[in-house]
């Protein structure tokens, strides 16, 4: 009995080491798996980002690397998951949304590679239907423009309206401007403010009119309309470039090189396609 009893013990505590190193190896395979993973935090995503993603996390596999995403449905909210540790990135939002939302809650959120820039567009105004005008040059003396009344979606437009050569202002870069800063006005223009959502609807009823894509391409506003498109080398447009944004000091974290790689597989001519096709090149990218 003495030595069943023994021989039950070893069993026994062979099972447990066995078992044991069963559960570290388990956890270590889970860990190790774990290291590969990057959290992406987005806001519900259009068909185009759900292309582009697709395709940048075929291109991941060769390295081992998982994306997960948590998507939101309120602007407030996936800088204070990045900021919390929720997520390892997030993209959703470009430089001016940044540095105000890093100002309002004193954070230092980094930007880690810029991806594009959705232009907005100076289109002509209407009539029976069909454009007015084929050029700024064509605006006549007096023309109304429908500009945005939101003090940060005006201000674009004004800075839209110097780039285009029709008026100059009094302050510049990521200064906000109003009718105020308006310096010259060599054609005298009539600026008119509208809520965003009613600059579509007035091309009638205007000469022209600076139009968001959010509101324009619902509209169905077409784009062989404009007369001027926002460049991403004009002096005021850097700050509406998109952005991958991390935590302060990303670059020296454990996902380093996974972001890293990322970043590799988005800054690609693939994705560049993939941008242009599903967003009817209302997107440009900036890379």
């Amino acid at each position: 009995m003495k030595k069943a009893i023994k021989f039950a013990g070893l069993s026994l505590a062979a099972a447990t080491l066995l078992a044991a190193c069963g559960a570290k190896s388990e956890n270590s395979a889970t860990d190790k798996e774990a290291e590969k993973v990057l959290t992406v935090g987005v806001m519900s995503k259009s068909d185009s980002d759900v292309a582009r993603w697709e395709a940048i996390e075929k291109a991941l596999q060769a390295d081992g690397i998982t994306l997960k995403y948590k998507e939101f449905t309120d602007y407030s909210q996936p800088n204070k998951a990045l900021a919390d540790g929720e997520v390892d990135i997030n993209a959703f939002q470009h430089y001016n949304f940044l540095d105000n939302w890093n100002t309002e809650n004193k954070e230092e959120l980094e930007v880690i590679a810029e991806t594009y820039i959705s232009p907005i567009n100076l289109f002509s105004g209407t009539a029976d239907g069909k454009a007015k005008y084929k050029s700024v040059s064509e605006l006549p003396d007096g023309a109304t423009i429908a500009v945005p009344n939101d003090a940060t979606n005006e201000s674009r437009a004004l800075y839209v309206l110097e780039a285009a050569g029709l008026i100059k202002l009094d302050v510049s870069g990521t200064e906000l401007a109003t009718i105020a800063n308006i310096k010259e006005n060599p054609k005298k223009l009539s600026i008119k403010e509208v809520d965003a959502s009613q600059t579509a609807p007035a091309l009638p009823s205007v000469d022209a009119a600076i139009i968001n894509n959010s509101y324009a391409v619902p509209a169905g506003v077409d784009y062989a309309t404009s007369l001027y498109k926002e460049q991403a080398s004009d002096e005021a447009a850097k700050q509406w470039i998109n952005v991958l944004a991390g935590q302060k000091d990303w670059a020296k974290s454990d996902k380093a090189e996974l972001i890293n790689k990322l970043v590799k597989a988005y800054h690609t001519d693939e994705i560049k396609a993939i941008i242009a096709e599903t967003s009817n090149n209302v997107d440009v990218p900036v890379w």
